[in-house]
């Protein structure tokens, strides 16, 4: 149970829906607020791990570390669990990364409606996978947006908004920490001012900029050396830590982690390498070439170029491209 509220603040009922890590600060949010959270909703315990056992989404974790009631459907189509969540008479609910579709019903229940943290500046990036989406794109910069759920796939009225810049060093881990706080903090402040009688103004979508952002495949994770050294940058970056960047170098599968593009021309074919020193390893692309300093052999752990070159001593026989 979350601690009261303050005097003289309007009580507040929530339940909350989340499941993967970046839902956790904003129910960690919604705790340290002053609502009341009624439950959580996550979705089923999943196998995981190489032993394939279940185990519980990180939401559910946190909400039974707090005393939280938990709901796990399997949907919320039916008019049984769409009863049981009328039950708990919320007067908001706040989905974040949930993973379920909310159907109509489901979004009329609450007295406020249904708020969503999502990890894009709307309408740009509505759907699975913003934070890839934006670095492989090479956009400058990104943010959170809560923002006031309707029927729609991310259409909704944006409530309050928090932006951040994409840095060249960000990845897919590093982007996905800072914008889980960044979306806590929006959070944290709408509810603040619902809690004090505020009403918040919704201001609708542009109609022009949108762009979805599709569910990451393994299947990306190839490198094609045939395209431009920074669009590999890119990819490596948004690919780590999930699902990773895949490529051939001098016959040997790797995992690339850690890349920079290059602006140097060159004559060679790409995929080949040009050079290769501690500093790392060279590879010509369609445009450019992709300096790679971190990588992993396979069933092998992420080592240094560095260091994959003393396994590797007859690439350094090349030198680094200029």
């Amino acid at each position: 149970m979350s601690d009261q509220a303050p005097a003289g603040a309007k009580a507040l009922r929530v339940v909350f829906a989340g499941t993967p890590e970046f839902s956790v600060p904003c129910l960690e949010a919604c705790l340290a607020s002053g609502a009341e959270v009624a439950a959580a909703y996550t979705q089923p315990d999943r196998p995981a791990g190489r032993g394939r056992k279940l185990a519980p989404s990180p939401v559910k974790q946190a909400a039974l570390a707090a005393g939280i009631a938990v709901e796990q459907p399997e949907s919320l189509r039916s008019a049984e669990v769409q009863a049981a969540l009328a039950a708990y008479a919320p007067d908001l609910m706040v989905v974040v990364a949930y993973g379920l579709i909310l159907p109509r019903k489901v979004l009329a229940i609450p007295r406020l409606g249904c708020w969503n943290v999502h990890a894009s500046l709307l309408p740009r990036w509505r759907g699975a996978a913003p934070i890839q989406r934006a670095i492989l794109a090479g956009d400058a910069e990104t943010g959170v947006d809560l923002m006031q759920m309707e029927a729609g796939l991310d259409t909704g009225p944006v409530l309050l908004e928090r932006r951040t810049p994409i840095r060249r060093e960000d990845t897919g881990g590093s982007l996905h920490d800072r914008l889980a706080a960044l979306g806590a903090a929006a959070l944290a402040e709408g509810l603040a001012r619902v809690l004090a009688g505020a009403t918040l103004a919704a201001t609708p979508q542009a109609t022009e900029g949108v762009t979805y952002a599709h569910k990451l495949d393994k299947a990306e994770a190839r490198l094609d050396f045939n395209r431009a050294a920074i669009e590999l940058e890119r990819q490596v970056r948004a690919f780590d830590p999930w699902p990773g960047s895949d490529a051939e170098l001098a016959g040997e599968p790797l995992r690339i982690w850690v890349a920079r593009a290059l602006d140097s021309a060159h004559g060679a074919v790409p995929g080949s390498v040009l050079g290769a020193n501690r500093e790392g390893i060279d590879v010509a692309c369609g445009e450019g070439v992709l300096r790679i300093t971190a990588l992993q052999r396979a069933g092998g752990r992420r080592i240094s170029a560095g260091d994959y070159l003393n396994a590797r001593p007859e690439l350094r026989s090349h030198s680094p491209a200029r």
